[in-house]
């Protein structure tokens, strides 16, 4: 369990470790107190949470794929404890970490699934990791002596976008003491959407719809989350970028009325991506929808629209379906 200690003790130990001293001018730099960890202890400010970490997590849980990810870019596999709620597969690059982490559950684990791995951490990726009706409230992890820490676009303080993503790798990284690994790991999701920008210059965006899922009402993407950015810098506008969500219900009747030129679906879970075009195109109320009209459809995968390490490669894909013709 992470001991929580007063701002002014914190100061002090801080000063001790890291300049020998608040204050102090010159002299022999103060002795660390034993068992000190070089860099820590730090704090963070997490959706409300604030929590001092002495030392990195030893038995971390990460739970939601995006959270995953993050963690094995950082190459912090050694140490999970454990993972649940995958979207897709994990990408290439990281399958090897992630069979060697124990997988707790397909989607969440029960609070007592969770208990039993003795974890000393647990990362969410969304704010449903934490479900206090399951038992896995921030509050009651905390008194069972549990960190916990939750993807920034869950609650985000300005604009959710590159530097946000940065944000929470930087911060994952600097629970873990591993600091210069992000900023690797930054430097090369950023080769993207260089590589994107220098193609699409004085493109004209064009009119972009999501659709996540839904026959009654479509469930979108509003203008809240990263998937917005995504759509922005790929050269679209996304139709529903004044809803001050991340995501939200709106009637086919509305998309209608906003007439995309583009339509991009979003893939995951047992709902085949063919079968959601097949609807859309059938749907009547979108008959005259220049996007259906043309049949103009890109395909992401759902885990590359949250706030995680796939967020750039999602920028290119988009952008080169959607722009083809600047990629040639």
């Amino acid at each position: 369990m992470t001991v929580r200690r007063p701002l002014s003790l914190l100061l002090a130990l801080s000063c001790a470790v890291l300049l020998a001293g608040c204050g102090a001018s010159s002299g022999a730099p103060a002795e660390a107190p034993a068992g000190a960890v070089a860099g820590f202890p730090v704090t963070l400010d997490d959706c409300g949470v604030r929590t001092t970490y002495d030392r990195p997590p030893r038995r971390a849980v990460s739970l939601n794929q995006h959270a995953t990810e993050v963690m094995l870019a950082l190459g912090l596999q050694g140490s999970m404890a454990g993972t649940g709620y995958l979207d897709d597969k994990v990408l290439p690059e990281y399958q090897a970490a992630y069979d060697g982490v124990k997988v707790l559950s397909r989607q969440y684990p029960s609070y007592e699934a969770l208990l039993a791995e003795e974890p000393d951490f647990v990362y969410g990726g969304f704010s449903s990791a934490f479900d206090e009706k399951e038992g896995r409230g921030r509050d009651a992890l905390g008194k069972a002596g549990i960190d916990t820490y939750l993807n920034v676009e869950q609650c985000p303080s300005g604009p959710v976008d590159m530097d946000l993503m940065d944000r929470e790798i930087r911060n994952v990284a600097t629970i873990f003491g591993v600091r210069e690994r992000a900023e690797a790991l930054i430097t090369r999701l950023h080769e993207p959407l260089t590589r994107v920008r220098e193609r699409l210059a004085d493109v004209e965006p064009v009119r972009l719809f999501v659709y996540d899922s839904g026959d009654k009402t479509a469930f979108t993407a509003g203008g809240k989350g990263v998937g917005d950015e995504i759509i922005t810098l790929a050269g679209a506008r996304n139709v529903f970028t004044d809803v001050d969500k991340t995501w939200a219900d709106v009637s086919f009747e509305q998309v209608a009325e906003r007439a995309p030129d583009w339509i991009v679906v979003y893939d995951y879970g047992e709902e085949k991506v063919e079968d959601k075009k097949r609807f859309l195109l059938s749907n009547p109320a979108l008959a005259d929808v220049p996007a259906i009209r043309h049949r103009r459809f890109a395909v992401l995968p759902l885990s590359s629209v949250v706030l995680g390490v796939r967020a750039p490669s999602a920028v290119e894909s988009l952008a080169r379906q959607i722009h083809p013709d600047r990629f040639e």
